[in-house]
């Protein structure tokens, strides 16, 4: 606890100054609202609560917490999360509405600091999450002490300690809280890696909450010279939200890949965590081709245009060429998706199965070109894509949009839903890819 009342002390907070703290009636976060209060009993503290409507418990952790704010003279802000988009329950959206939440409770108490529960093993787990799916400099850094957002620091002074040493104080100052039983399901990601990988490396050392600590600091500082680095040639880059390859293509390729990421940033803002690194990859490739004209289509619906010598976001019409790379699920232009499963249950042009090491990752969706071509397995040399749809009977106003499967060499896999390559495997034959094309509900 010694870092942790250091580290507090370090931030000068006057007795004038507002404080707000988000707590969700978990032991950290309750953990974290007793030591603001007794740390400054003469500032003003407020508790900013969400129900996120996603457990029975909720209804009455709400009630407890409000109780517990009125006997220690705290403030008790509140707000119910009534509905979800598509009426389904995700991290990502719950996670938006809670911080525009927050924003209104700074704006109506003027506050310069809110407090978050995050503790080491957070920071941990976040770290080898990222490690694993693929991140950048700032992302492998994970959760920071302190950040900036809309005018107000989010603070986190519990990331030199664990979750077992919070409970463990809990207990000992007779602080109530309630446990979510849903951390203990292996259904979620972040779940099985602290139950299983970071449960393993504190064997190894039971403080390696603090190597993951000093391991952020130190990118987080690299990070810093490199953005102070970019910023300087940015803006030369960079002018009306378009990239000027030519300015672009004299810097070194890490710095290329530092713009790309920061242009990225500007676009999606809080959204960016959606990006990966096969996205920026993408980008990279797109700068490297010789092709005059390239579009890539990026998540939320965005699209990324080379024009010759220049790169930028813009609409796209529904009939323009396109060239996605799969990556589990996506979305397609036509009303339809791909997305890999487990199970080869059906025999119809609907689902494919492929063996990776006959073809060469990774896959990519694009659509019809003029010109392509299909080897069918049982037949003698190959078929036009051209032919396939005259004898589907396939609109030809849908045919130019029609999506096609193909690898890594431009190899024809797959026209979904209407025809399989030679590549394509029985239920008894060899294979370790299955994807399925369906009908997408809005």
């Amino acid at each position: 606890m010694n870092y942790v009342n250091t580290f507090l002390d370090n931030l000068n907070i006057d007795e004038k100054s507002t404080l707000v703290v988000a707590v969700s009636y978990g032991p950290d976060s309750m953990f974290l609202l007793n030591l603001l209060r007794e740390k400054y009993e003469n500032n003003k503290i407020i508790c900013a609560h969400v129900h996120h409507n996603h457990r029975k418990q909720s209804d009455k952790e709400a009630i407890l917490l409000k109780d517990y704010c009125k006997k220690n003279k705290i403030v008790f802000e509140f707000m119910k999360i009534d509905k979800y988009e598509n009426d389904t329950f995700t991290e990502e959206e719950a996670r938006k509405k809670r911080y525009l939440f927050f924003d209104k409770v700074m704006h109506k108490y003027k506050s310069k600091y809110l407090f978050t529960a995050h503790h080491g093993d957070d920071l941990s787990e976040t770290i080898l999450m990222r490690i694993v799916r693929g991140s950048n400099l700032k992302g492998y850094a994970g959760i920071t002490l302190k950040s900036e957002r809309n005018g107000y620091q989010i603070i986190r002074p519990l990331l030199y300690i664990t979750k077992d040493k919070i409970k463990r104080l809990c207990k000992e100052n007779n602080i109530p809280y309630a446990t979510d039983k849903s951390n203990n399901s292996t259904k979620y990601t972040r779940n099985r890696y602290r139950n299983k990988m970071l449960k393993f490396l504190k064997k190894e050392n039971e403080n390696v909450h603090e190597k993951f600590l000093s391991f952020s600091k130190e990118l987080q500082e690299c990070d810093e010279v490199i953005e102070e680095l970019v910023l300087n040639n940015y803006e030369k880059i960079v002018k009306d939200n378009k990239i000027d390859l030519v300015s672009l293509k004299k810097q070194k390729d890490f710095i290329i890949k530092k713009i790309i990421e920061k242009y990225l940033l500007n676009e999606y803002k809080d959204d960016i965590k959606i990006i990966n690194n096969k996205h920026t990859n993408l980008i990279l490739d797109m700068i490297k081709s010789d092709k005059s004209n390239v579009i890539i289509f990026l998540p939320r619906n965005k699209t990324l245009f080379k024009t010759y010598n220049k790169i930028y976001f813009d609409k796209v019409n529904k009939y323009n060429s396109y060239c996605y790379v799969f990556d589990g699920y996506l979305s397609l232009p036509n009303g339809y998706a791909i997305k890999k499963v487990s199970k080869l249950d059906e025999k119809s042009n609907y689902i494919c199965a492929l063996d990776s090491n006959e073809i060469k990752l990774p896959l990519y969706v694009r659509n019809k070109k003029d010109g392509d071509r299909i080897s069918i397995l049982g037949l003698n040399g190959s078929k036009k894509i051209k032919d396939v749809f005259i004898d589907e009977k396939v609109d030809i106003k849908k045919r130019s949009n029609y999506p096609v499967l193909v690898d890594k060499e431009n190899n024809i896999l797959w026209v979904p839903g209407l025809k399989k390559s030679k590549y394509d495997k029985s239920k008894r034959g060899k294979y370790d890819i299955i994807l399925k094309y369906f009908k997408e509900e809005k």
